[in-house]
């Protein structure tokens, strides 16, 4: 793969903190590529002139959900100027990402007014297959207008992030790029997925989001490894008969790495490097929301620094050893 990368959460931390993150993502996981996301675009500047010093190359992906169309592109366009300047100075370094998975994140293709609601439709493929027609309609038209947005500000490859059950016309794009996790125990039909959509592509792919869960199981709940929390509890808490299993976490990912290097795919992005909102906690199973979360490493509740998880020695090695150069200036 060309593009070894992992998606990061762009927040308002503070220079040091990206600075050691980002570093631990050029130099531990040997990644070429971190995928930035995030809503505010100071944020997204601040933390893809880190990485970008740091050696990697930069994606840049907007956040914005539950907006309807005009705020969605108006936003686009701001975090475009910004992915423009710095393209500017760092050349054939940047893209940008109009957004991801429209259908599920902005409203008015699948019921509901917010993203949890709307998600529980998408997990059930019978109920969703319902809307299939008008997600296709109104994603493409929506997806045509972020394209000429985007365009219009910025003068680097543009792509998208598409869920895997969006039928997207890449007309517009100079990437494909499909969030593509691998869920139940038929491998062999992932694959095929796969090949499908290399053959069918016509430009170069790349796996804008892949991962699982660090419990037993999560293998096979692959973007559902979440659903092992019971989110309405005060605390949320992980159901019972769930155990952590970070070997899992880590198989998961070297298989499909090892999957994309063999399918001559593009590149791929690793879902993700942490998850603040999933709190690791060693000594109370029920409240180790970070065994349903996608991080590599894990973060402690109480604010002390992360923790590499078996996940992370696992990509590290397998990008490691795919003969990365890193030949950039740090």
């Amino acid at each position: 793969m060309d593009v070894k990368g992992i998606s990061y959460a762009v927040g308002d931390a503070p220079a040091e903190v990206l600075r050691h993150d980002m570093r631990a993502i050029a130099d531990g996981l040997h990644c070429t590529h971190v995928m930035l996301i995030g809503t505010d675009p100071e944020h997204h500047r601040a933390a893809a002139r880190q990485a970008l010093e740091a050696g990697l190359d930069v994606y840049v992906r907007p956040y914005l959900p539950d907006r309807r169309r005009p705020a969605l592109l108006a936003h686009l366009t701001e975090v475009a100027g910004v992915a423009e300047e710095l393209r500017a100075e760092f050349p054939g370094r940047v893209t940008l990402l109009v957004g991801s998975e429209f259908s599920l994140t902005s409203p008015g293709m699948i019921p509901g007014p917010r993203v949890f609601v709307r998600l529980q439709i998408l997990i059930r493929p019978k109920l969703r297959r319902r809307f299939d027609r008008r997600i296709t309609r109104k994603v493409n038209r929506l997806l045509a207008a972020a394209a000429a947005t985007a365009r219009r500000s910025f003068d680097g490859p543009v792509t998208y992030a598409a869920g895997a059950w969006e039928r997207v016309d890449w007309t517009p794009f100079d990437i494909v790029g499909v969030n593509l996790y691998r869920q139940g125990s038929d491998k062999a039909a992932y694959e095929r997925r796969l090949e499908d959509l290399l053959k069918d592509a016509g430009k170069p792919v790349v796996i804008t989001e892949f991962g699982c869960g660090a419990h037993k199981g999560a293998d096979l709940r692959g973007p559902a490894s979440f659903l092992i929390v019971d989110w309405f509890a005060r605390p949320p808490r992980v159901k019972e008969g769930n155990v952590r299993d970070e070997p899992t976490q880590a198989g998961y990912l070297g298989e499909l790495i090892e999957l994309y290097s063999g399918h001559g795919v593009h590149g791929g992005f690793v879902f993700t490097f942490a998850m603040a909102d999933f709190p690791h906690a060693a000594d109370e199973p029920r409240h180790d929301l970070d065994m349903a979360g996608f991080g590599v490493v894990k973060s402690p509740a109480e604010g002390a620094p992360w923790q590499p998880k078996e996940a992370f020695h696992e990509v590290a090695h397998r990008y490691g050893g795919q003969g990365v150069s890193r030949s950039r200036p740090s």
